[in-house]
């Protein structure tokens, strides 16, 4: 059996080149010239689109691009990665989001640190899988050790650990697990008679703030309880969950026989970076003996964060904390770890598989990751994180959030100075929620209706990303600032932008119809 394509014997007559023995592309003792040359070109064009990027997007629509994409014949491979890349130029780089432009204002997306980039071109091309020991001895440690500095910084005590995962939502997952069977095993321990996990479910209640993120409830489908288990919490003015309505709340469950398995605070929601009284409600989840989970998926960079790190007081009470290097510590996607108080509560994941971790490995103390994760195979990412501390340290990391964090209070003060713009909130972290105000702003439709126009022409040409959001039922406009790189002047600038169509859009609904056909 060959492994070379056939060739055609006219080198002018168009056909593809002979194409390379298959086993040529492994990454192996033989091929490590060809790795390095193929990764270093590869490396060469984004850094050369990244060096002339004047935009952060070019404002392509999915029907333009679509058909170039679906028009690929993938059965029919290149068999040359210049070729490749040259093809991707066309179909990915040309019009790829540019999350490190200043003006990017959108999702949670952070630019990245150089040091986490060389971290993930070493991972990627080892390829350790850090779900058991044998796989990754050295990835294993790392991880390990990064762990213990997240709990030390979080200030979970000495029992603490965790696990790296794939994103928020997973973390929050995987510390609804723990917390579920964990309110399983209590009801279990103080009932007078026998009770099945099944039996108990259904009384198990989730509360949250009412602006927290849209995985708890999905965690409490996932987990068997239905999104009716999870109670909204109301937030005040400020958009933090309001303590003395969690009381309420939890009173009225203890009332009506409901068991609730978590209390959710999170410490940086996404619309609004607005950081729930973490004291209060760890002291409600004390007097009730309800497990504390802190959603620090955003709010996290304030761990590092040489003066702000007083704004997550009361995390440390917490029993588990979601955090997410890829948002606030400037890592590549993905890098997020959940966190407990009690390395114990981690058993609740633990199931042992006679081919990768029998039970018997734990009585020799072989530390392997996937008796602590809802994963098997697992990347490590955590090299990414290390190797950002081991070059830039965690004050660098920390200084690069304060700057977004300090760019978002002059964005405030420019956006309540300017009659032209209505903002929500006053931010906690780095997030803006504003929109614009018609000169006559009597007509709420017609103010959702020159908003939701202002983004998406914004978006289509290029000049700008913003993210869009609902608040109390209208549409708003959002500044996610999460790039030291933008500056004041951006945000005017974006600022200027979205007014400029806006009044366009009412300049055109307010001329009169024409029918073209007349005369």
């Amino acid at each position: 059996m060959s492994f070379l394509a056939p060739t055609a014997e006219d080198p002018s007559s168009g056909a593809l080149p002979a194409r390379l023995d298959s086993r040529e592309h492994l990454l192996n003792n033989s091929t490590a010239d060809r790795y390095r040359d193929s990764v270093s070109e590869g490396v060469s064009r984004v850094a050369s689109r990244i060096a002339t990027c004047e935009r952060p997007l070019t404002g392509i629509s999915a029907p333009r691009l679509a058909p170039e994409i679906s028009g690929i014949d993938l059965e029919q491979p290149l068999g040359d990665h210049l070729a490749a890349l040259d093809e991707l130029e066309n179909v990915y780089l040309r019009d790829a989001v540019y999350f490190h432009h200043p003006r990017y204002l959108g999702h949670l997306n952070c630019p990245v640190v150089i040091p986490a980039l060389v971290g993930e071109a070493v991972l990627s091309s080892v390829n350790s899988s850090l779900d058991t020991w044998d796989q990754s001895i050295g990835g294993t440690l790392i991880e390990r050790r990064l762990i213990d500095w997240t709990t030390q910084r979080i200030g979970l005590g000495s029992a603490a650990d965790g696990i790296f995962t794939s994103g928020g939502t997973q973390s929050n997952l995987q510390a609804m697990l723990l917390a579920r069977d964990e309110a399983c095993r209590l009801v279990q321990k103080n009932s007078e008679t026998p009770r099945r996990k099944a039996e108990i479910l259904p009384q198990l209640r989730i509360l949250t703030s009412e602006c927290s993120h849209f995985s708890i409830a999905k965690s409490a489908a996932l987990l068997g309880l239905g999104y009716d288990a999870v109670i909204a919490v109301p937030c005040g003015e400020d958009k933090r969950m309001q303590a003395d309505a969690l009381a309420r709340e939890l009173d009225a469950c203890a009332r009506e026989g409901l068991v609730v398995m978590a209390v959710v605070a999170t410490a940086g929601t996404t619309d609004f970076g607005s950081i729930d009284p973490l004291p209060e409600i760890a002291e409600l989840c004390r007097r009730h003996e309800t497990w504390f989970h802190v959603d620090a998926a955003y709010g996290c960079g304030l761990l590092v964060s040489p003066r702000r790190r007083h704004l997550l007081n009361g995390i440390e009470l917490a029993d588990s904390v979601t955090v997410d290097y890829h948002k606030s510590f400037f890592q590549p996607v993905s890098s997020s770890a959940v966190l407990v108080r009690d390395r114990n509560t981690l058993r609740h994941a633990t199931y042992h598989a006679d081919y990768l971790n029998p039970a018997r490995v734990d009585e020799e103390r072989i530390p392997n990751q996937v008796d602590k994760s809802i994963q098997t195979t697992r990347r490590f990412d955590a090299l990414k994180l290390w190797m950002t501390l081991r070059v830039m340290g965690a004050d660098g990391v920390g200084e690069l959030f304060d700057e977004v964090v300090d760019r978002a209070a002059d964005g405030w003060s420019l956006l309540t100075a300017d009659p032209r713009f209505e903002v929500v909130v006053r931010p906690q972290l780095s997030t803006l929620v504003f929109r614009y105000l018609p000169p006559d702003n009597s007509d709420p439709a017609l103010c959702d209706a020159v908003n939701l126009h202002a983004r998406e022409a914004l978006f289509a040409s290029g000049e700008a990303v913003v993210a869009g959001t609902v608040v109390d039922g209208r549409h708003y406009l959002k500044f996610t600032l999460l790039n030291p790189q933008t500056t004041l002047r951006d945000i005017a600038t974006v600022l200027d932008l979205i007014a400029g169509h806006a009044r366009q859009y009412l300049s055109e609904r307010a001329e009169p119809h024409t029918d073209r056909r007349a005369g």
